[in-house]
């Protein structure tokens, strides 16, 4: 029997991972898994799964192995989990008021065996949630973590629409994040309007990057510069789109 090296993708947050699987059950692409992950112990999603006889050295020390497929039971106290976690939400958010803390709190999570509940959150710097995460404790009396997430999380999280007027890209097929840069948009020569090269996260569209390449190799084979661009607004401005 070979190992298999499936890369799953968390449900409601989080990049691809591998995980070992090298149980007798043939295993692919969509199935639904329960595996540890940074968080805790949840259900998860396999987006590739690689045949594997030996697992790669790079790989071996720190992979773990997928718990189970997902039964019938993971399913509905995933979906349990769900709906507590709305309450779970209106609880801490009153708490964050309570406490005056400058957050904005995004999303909550019950891990599947209900051992730990994560609190997602945004703020603009460092945040002592000390105070909170105790009083949180009390109501909950199981583990609380709270973990702050970047911007482009927060849409990926709770989904949006961009500008095209489809889902976003996030919130649907990318699994994980690439760095977006000014340059790329110049390249493509893009009308440098904030509001036209940023997705509703605030930060440069992650589509700009999809047609990147074609763009620089029809630049080479013209062998001169072929992309202008106008310096419309100000830099700083333009700056603070990227990550």
């Amino acid at each position: 029997m070979s190992n298999k090296i499936c890369y799953l993708t968390f449900l409601r947050a989080g990049s691809p991972r591998p995980f070992l699987w090298n149980k007798e059950d043939e295993i692919k692409e969509g199935d639904l898994v329960v595996a540890e992950g940074d968080r805790g112990v949840n259900l998860a999603k396999v987006i590739k799964v690689v045949e594997s006889e030996v697992v790669h050295p790079d790989l071996s020390e720190n992979i773990k192995e997928i718990i189970r497929k997902a039964t019938d039971d993971d399913l509905n106290n995933y979906k349990k989990n769900i709906e507590d976690s709305k309450e779970a939400f209106k609880v801490c958010l009153k708490k964050i008021k309570k406490h005056n803390l400058p957050m904005k709190l995004v999303n909550a999570e019950f891990m599947l065996d209900r051992d730990k509940v994560v609190f997602y959150f945004t703020a603009d710097g460092r945040i002592d949630f000390r105070e909170l995460v105790k009083d949180l404790a009390r109501h909950f009396k199981i583990r609380i973590e709270m973990r702050q997430i970047g911007v482009r999380d927060e849409a990926k999280m709770i989904g949006c629409i961009g500008n095209c007027g489809r889902e976003a890209c996030c919130a649907t097929f990318l699994y994980d994040f690439q760095p977006i840069s000014l340059k790329i948009a110049r390249d493509q020569n893009v009308v440098l309007n904030p509001g036209k090269i940023s997705g509703p996260c605030g930060r440069l569209l992650c589509c700009l990057s999809y047609e990147h390449e074609l763009y620089l190799e029809e630049g080479e084979k013209a062998d001169k510069k072929v992309f202008v661009y106008e310096e419309e607004y100000n830099e700083e401005e333009l700056k603070k789109l990227e990550d």
